[in-house]
């Protein structure tokens, strides 16, 4: 049975979280502290105290981001592996689970399933259908989709980052031994649709890192945000 995503944040607005480093430098996160948790000494719930602009926010995690704090609504993973590799303590977090993965566990019913979309029109974008996602080649993208399913007006992307040039892939060291070769020319192949359906549904995109490779939309710092606001 799929899960019917209900406009739980209409009008409003969200935050996804993504894996890229640019997520410690918005947030001016000491290096010290960046340090710590690369290495092991400290958890990344270390990042939580300086994450705290986002603590009153509508938050969506994407995979390990989740661990960052118990203030995230709802965390979002789209490929089994991740699955297999945190399922024993992803029970710990507090918010909702949603996932459009294939043959998650069945014995873990509190993982809220989403159809992922098939067929070639439905590759990239962002699908319509409450119950449903695009899958866009990876799992930042399509949390896009289930933004806009909560019924939300604007979005903002954190740690979106694409970038081969930093030696740094993620803004911790938890997802173990990676791939020498970053998929991120396939990743970003899927932003062109989801650009041009998010207009289409009068959805506002903001990438928070004025560096990003993805250049799709609109990109500010974050202290051009709060600036703003």
């Amino acid at each position: 049975m799929f899960w019917t995503v209900p406009k739980i944040w209409k009008g409003g607005e969200c935050w996804i979280i993504g894996g890229g480093p640019s997520i410690t430098r918005q947030f001016e996160i000491p290096d010290d502290v960046v340090r710590k948790v690369k290495s092991g000494e400290l958890g990344v719930d270390a990042y939580s105290p300086y994450l705290s602009y986002l603590h009153n926010k509508h938050v969506i995690a994407v995979n390990m981001a989740y661990k960052i704090g118990d203030w995230i609504d709802m965390m979002f993973f789209g490929d089994r592996s991740f699955w297999d590799r945190v399922k024993r303590d992803l029970h710990k977090f507090p918010g909702l689970k949603v996932t459009c993965g294939i043959n998650v566990d069945k014995q873990f019913p509190n993982v809220r399933m989403l159809k992922r979309k098939k067929g070639r029109a439905w590759t990239y974008g962002l699908a319509p259908e409450p119950n449903s996602v695009c899958w866009n080649s990876n799992s930042g993208a399509a949390a896009i989709n289930l933004a806009l399913h909560t019924g939300v007006k604007r979005i903002y992307l954190l740690g979106f980052d694409m970038q081969t040039k930093d030696p740094e892939r993620h803004w911790h060291k938890l997802y173990g031994q990676i791939s020498k070769s970053p998929p991120y020319l396939t990743h970003m192949r899927s932003f062109p649709a989801v650009k041009k359906d998010a207009d289409k549904l009068g959805i506002e995109i903001i990438n928070v890192n004025p560096d990003s490779a993805i250049k799709d939309f609109p990109r500010m710092s974050l202290k051009q945000i709060k600036d703003e606001n």
